[in-house]
């Protein structure tokens, strides 16, 4: 039987950047992706956009990660060209009673040391996004957008150009553990093989995969729950120059419907966000009317007839409707006893910002399985 030093489940933005990263300091490692190309599933099916990190939980991985990765992000971006832009973004107050959550909202940012971030009056609104609904908003300057495939393209050239395999239309089946290491099982051809380590970047699939390893996901709380996001598109030339975004939801469920642009300047509104049993990409097109009233909340005067369905993602939850938000799982599970298994589980927003960061973290925990 073939052994390989490392496998990696999943060829999304984030087990690209892991590749590339571990690449640079080990040989012997294997991509494995059910798909025939790279970044299918949520990767591709997102806002494209650069996070800041102010969102996220004080201490949580998801605002670390995410503030360093956004700071790593742009530093690779313009050292390899790859299209991006520092847009800022604005997240706006509406009525009074938002006032006191934008303020909150500042105070967390700076203590997940987001940089820039400032409080911006009627006034300040007026000369910077005139064409929006707000009476104060939270600037953040930080905030932009990327090509997430020319993104996922530069890792995936980085880590093929060090020697790793990618093994593309390649479905792990079974995942079980040896002495030292683990059996890679592949639906395709009934192919097993050895590895010494088996790192599980499966994204929507991460739970199924951790299961496979016979890790009870239920009793780890590793069960995924799927949360679909629809996008309209605006056919008409935007009113905004920056992202505008709503005050969030409590706990995190999304962001609110928002106002992101592509690097053509394409205006576009979404996610939402609606809990399904089962994947699926398909846009409701009835849900026009009621992007159209929540896009009319935060940017007024938008033309009901140029709102067009446009694409929809899926997000791999660990949190469920109307519970508590949960964090990346990025753990080493020798005290599971599955030594050599690293599961990242829940790798949602701000999973794309944070890819470069997470794959730096993975790669710390792999030199001490390793040493």
């Amino acid at each position: 039987m073939e052994e390989v030093k490392i496998t990696i489940i999943g060829s999304g933005v984030v087990g690209l950047a892991v590749a590339a990263e571990l690449s640079s300091r080990y040989d012997n490692i294997v991509v494995l992706e059910r798909h025939n190309t790279f970044g299918q599933e949520t990767s591709s099916r997102n806002s494209e956009v650069i996070h800041s990190g102010l969102y996220y939980p004080e201490g949580s991985l998801k605002a670390r990660l995410c503030v360093e990765g956004s700071e790593q992000l742009y530093a690779i971006c313009n050292k390899y060209s790859i299209p991006h832009k520092k847009l800022g973004k604005i997240i706006v107050a509406t009525e009074q009673s938002e006032l006191k959550i934008l303020e909150e909202l500042h105070k967390k940012g700076q203590r997940n040391n987001v940089k820039g971030l400032v409080i911006m009056d009627e006034n300040d609104i007026n000369v910077t996004e005139p064409n929006t609904a707000a009476i104060a908003a939270l600037y953040s300057p930080n905030t932009g957008i990327i090509d997430s495939h020319s993104l996922m393209k530069h890792f995936y050239n980085r880590a093929q150009g060090n020697g790793v395999l990618f093994a593309f239309n390649s479905e792990v089946n079974s995942l079980s553990k040896e002495n030292n290491g683990f059996v890679v099982g592949i639906q395709q051809e009934d192919y097993r093989f050895k590895s010494k380590l088996a790192i599980n970047c499966a994204g929507l699939s991460s739970d199924y995969i951790a299961n496979l390893a016979g890790i009870d996901i239920q009793k780890s709380s590793y069960k995924l729950k799927y949360c679909k996001g629809s996008y309209f598109s605006y056919a008409k030339p935007s009113p905004v120059k920056m992202l505008v975004y709503p005050v969030p939801h409590e706990e995190l469920a999304g962001l609110g419907v928002h106002a992101t642009l592509d690097l053509s300047g394409r205006l576009r509104f979404g996610p939402d966000t609606e809990y399904i049993e089962n994947i699926d990409y398909r846009v409701d097109a009835n849900k026009g009317e009621r992007f159209y009233e929540a896009a009319l909340r935060i940017i007024p005067g938008l033309e009901r007839d140029a709102f067009v369905p446009d694409m929809a993602g899926v997000r791999p939850k660990l949190s469920g409707q109307n519970e508590k938000v949960r964090d990346f799982v990025i753990k080493d599970e020798t005290e599971n006893g599955m030594q050599g298994l690293i599961n990242l589980i829940g790798i949602e927003s701000p999973g794309l910002t944070a890819s470069p960061a997470i794959a730096k973290m993975v790669a710390d925990i792999v030199s001490k399985i390793f040493n």
